[in-house]
C-alpha cells in the first residue's frame, strides 16, 4: 500500500512538473514593433531622465533595431524548422554586423545624450548584457549542452 502511495505521488510529482514547464514557454500577446518602440522609449525616458528632443531622435533609431532584430528572428525560426545551422562563416558574419550595429548604435546615443546619461546607458547596456547572458547560460544548461565553464575546459 505504501508503495502504491509513494508511485502516485511520483506520477503526480512528474506530471505537474511538465505541465508547468509547457506553460513557461508560453508568451504573452506579441507586440507591435511601434508598441514595443513606444515602450522601449517610455523605460529610457524614466531611467535617463530624457528630454523631448532626445526622445524624438531616438525613437526612429530604436524602431529600426526592432524591426531588424524581428525580422532576424523570423529568418531564425524558420531555419529551425527546417533543421538548418549555419555554417563558420555565416556565423562570422552575423556576428560581425551585429558588433557593427552595437558600436553604430553606441556613437549615436553618445552623440545624442548627454555625459551623465551616457554613463547611465552604459550601465543600463552592461545590466542587460549580464542578464543575457544568464538566460543563455541556463538555457544550455537545461538542453544538456555545455555548461558554464566555457568552451576549453580541459
Amino acid at each position: 500500500m505504501k508503495n502504491l502511495v509513494s508511485i502516485l505521488v511520483l506520477v503526480f510529482a512528474f506530471t505537474f512538473t511538465t505541465q508547468a514547464q509547457k506553460r513557461r514557454g508560453e508568451k504573452g500577446p506579441k507586440l507591435t514593433v511601434e508598441q514595443q518602440t513606444t515602450l522601449a522609449v517610455k523605460k529610457m525616458t524614466l531611467a535617463l531622465d530624457l528630454s523631448e528632443k532626445q526622445q524624438k531622435q531616438i525613437k526612429p533609431i530604436i524602431m529600426a533595431n526592432m524591426a531588424e532584430r524581428k525580422a532576424a528572428m523570423e529568418k531564425r525560426k524558420t531555419a529551425r524548422e527546417n533543421k538548418k545551422r549555419p555554417t563558420s562563416d555565416e556565423m562570422f558574419e552575423m556576428k560581425s554586423k551585429m558588433l557593427d550595429k552595437q558600436i553604430k548604435m553606441k556613437n549615436t546615443m553618445k552623440n545624442i545624450l548627454n555625459k551623465e546619461q551616457f554613463e547611465k546607458f552604459e550601465k543600463m547596456q552592461k545590466g542587460r548584457k549580464r542578464m543575457a547572458m544568464k538566460k543563455m547560460k541556463g538555457k544550455k544548461g537545461a538542453k544538456g549542452k555545455k555548461g558554464s565553464k566555457g568552451r576549453n575546459n580541459k
